[in-house]
C-alpha cells in the first residue's frame, strides 16, 4: 500500500462510529465482497461491551486496532481485547500460560483478537470497501505484531480465522493452530426429508425416531425472530441460559442486558428455537443468521426430555437453513455427537504471535504435532459419517 497509514487503538467499541464500521468486510449486509457475519456487526460487538458482558471488569479490555489514512478515513480494523485470563475463547492456551509463568515469564495480559464468547469462524482482518483486500490484510497482520510489541504483552492470538485470511498471517510468521468443529453443509436439499434420503438406511431411521421421541410429551416448536423477540421472551430464554450455563460453565458469560440490546439492534439476525409444553416454554436455543450461514450458539432448558436438545439445536437448525437457502449450519464448538446428525468435521484455524523466542519455539513444536493429530482425527471421523457411500457431503478443510 502506497499511502501513509496510521494505526490507532480504540479501547471503547461504542466510540467507533457505526456507519464507518459497517464499511468493513463482513460487518454489514451492504458491505460487498464478504458474506455478512452477524458477530462482526457493530450491533453485536457494541452490545457485548455496553451490556457489561465483555469489559475490563470481566477481563476483556477493548483494544481495537483501527487502520486509518492521513485524513482519518477507516481503511481496516481488527477487533481485539487485552485479556487477563483465557476464559470464553474456545481455543485453549492455559498450558502455554502455565509453562511460561513457571519459567519466570508473564503471560497475562495478552492480546486476544476475536469475538468474545463466540467460537464462529469469520474475517479477523477487516478491510474497508475500495481498498486492496490482500495488501490491507498484510498491513493489519504486521500492524498487530507491532502493537503487541509496543504494548509490551506476551502474545497476540487471532482465533477462528477465515480460511482466505490465513496466508496474511502465515506471511507474517504467525504460528498456525488447528482444531475441529462440526458443520451441516446444504447441498441444495429441498427439505429435511431430502437430506435424510442421502443417509444410510439405519442412520435415517434412527434420526426419524429421535425426532418423533423428542416431541412425544406434547412438545411443540416455535421459531421466533424479529418482532417476536419481546422482553418477556428474553426473560424466559435467559432463565434457560442461566440454568444450563451455571451447571456447564459455573459462571455464565452474558448478562441479561445483552439480550435486550441485541433484540433491539439486530432482531432480524436472530432466531430463537423455543420448545413449548402445556402452553409454557421449557427449552430454547439461540442462533444468529448470517449472509450464507446459520450460527448456533447456546441453549438451555428447565425441563429434561429425551432428545429435545438434539431437536432444538441441530434438527431445527437444519430445517431453518434449508427453508432459507443458507449454505451451512455452524453448530458451535466441540461435540462428536453432531456427526450422527449430519454435521461433518471441519477444520478451524487460529494464528498466534508470541514475542518470547523460547516460548515461541516450544509452542511451534507443539502445534506441529497438534495439527497432525487434528488432521488424523478429522479423517477418522469422516469415515464414520452417516451418509451413504458416494453421497457424502463435501468436507470443508
Amino acid at each position: 500500500m502506497t499511502q501513509d497509514l496510521i494505526i490507532r487503538i480504540e479501547k471503547c467499541f461504542g466510540a467507533i462510529d457505526k456507519d464507518r464500521w459497517s464499511t468493513l468486510s463482513g460487518t454489514s449486509k451492504t458491505a460487498g465482497g464478504v458474506a455478512y457475519n452477524p458477530f462482526l456487526s457493530h450491533a453485536y460487538l457494541s452490545s457485548l461491551e455496553q451490556s457489561g458482558s465483555a469489559t475490563a471488569k470481566t477481563g476483556w479490555l477493548g483494544h481495537h486496532l483501527l487502520l486509518e489514512d492521513a485524513a482519518g478515513g477507516l481503511v481496516g480494523a481488527v477487533p481485539g481485547y487485552l485479556k487477563s485470563h483465557s476464559q470464553g475463547e474456545y481455543v485453549f492456551d492455559h498450558g502455554w500460560a502455565d509453562a511460561f509463568e513457571r519459567a519466570g515469564g508473564r503471560y497475562y495480559p495478552k492480546l486476544q483478537c476475536s469475538v468474545p464468547f463466540t467460537p464462529a469462524t469469520g474475517p479477523r482482518l477487516l478491510v474497508a470497501e475500495g481498498y486492496d483486500r490482500d495488501a490491507t490484510a498484510l498491513t493489519l497482520a504486521a500492524g498487530l505484531q507491532e502493537v503487541t510489541r509496543q504494548v509490551g504483552v506476551s502474545s497476540a492470538h487471532v482465533t477462528f480465522v477465515a480460511d482466505d485470511q490465513l496466508v496474511a498471517f502465515e506471511d507474517s510468521d504467525y504460528l498456525h493452530r488447528t482444531d475441529k468443529q462440526f458443520h451441516f453443509i446444504n447441498e441444495g436439499y429441498a427439505d429435511h426429508d431430502a437430506f435424510l434420503e442421502t443417509l444410510a438406511s439405519r442412520k435415517r431411521k434412527a434420526l426419524k425416531k429421535e425426532r418423533r421421541t423428542a416431541l412425544e410429551n406434547g412438545i411443540t416448536i416455535d421459531w421466533l425472530t424479529g418482532s417476536d423477540l419481546t422482553e418477556e421472551i428474553w426473560d424466559q430464554f435467559y432463565t434457560f441460559y442461566m440454568d444450563t450455563g451455571s451447571r456447564k460453565w459455573g459462571q455464565p458469560y452474558l448478562t441479561r442486558a445483552f439480550y435486550s440490546l441485541i433484540g433491539e439492534r439486530m432482531p432480524e439476525d436472530i432466531l430463537l428455537v423455543m420448545a413449548k409444553r402445556d402452553g409454557k416454554y421449557v427449552a430454547g436455543a439461540i442462533n444468529f443468521i448470517g449472509g450464507d450461514a446459520l450460527y448456533g450458539r447456546h441453549w438451555g432448558c428447565i425441563e429434561d426430555h429425551p432428545y429435545l436438545h438434539f431437536e432444538v439445536c441441530y434438527h431445527q437448525a437444519i430445517d431453518f437453513a434449508l427453508a432459507k437457502g443458507l449454505k451451512r449450519v455452524e453448530a458451535g464448538a466441540q461435540g462428536e455427537h453432531k456427526l450422527a446428525r449430519g454435521y461433518l468435521p471441519v477444520t478451524t484455524h487460529s494464528m498466534h504471535y508470541i514475542v518470547h523466542p523460547g516460548l515461541r519455539n516450544a509452542v511451534s513444536d507443539y502445534l506441529e504435532r497438534e495439527r497432525q493429530d487434528v488432521e488424523y482425527m478429522n479423517e477418522v471421523l469422516s469415515e464414520h459419517s452417516p451418509f451413504r457411500k458416494g453421497e457424502r457431503q463435501q468436507e470443508q478443510d
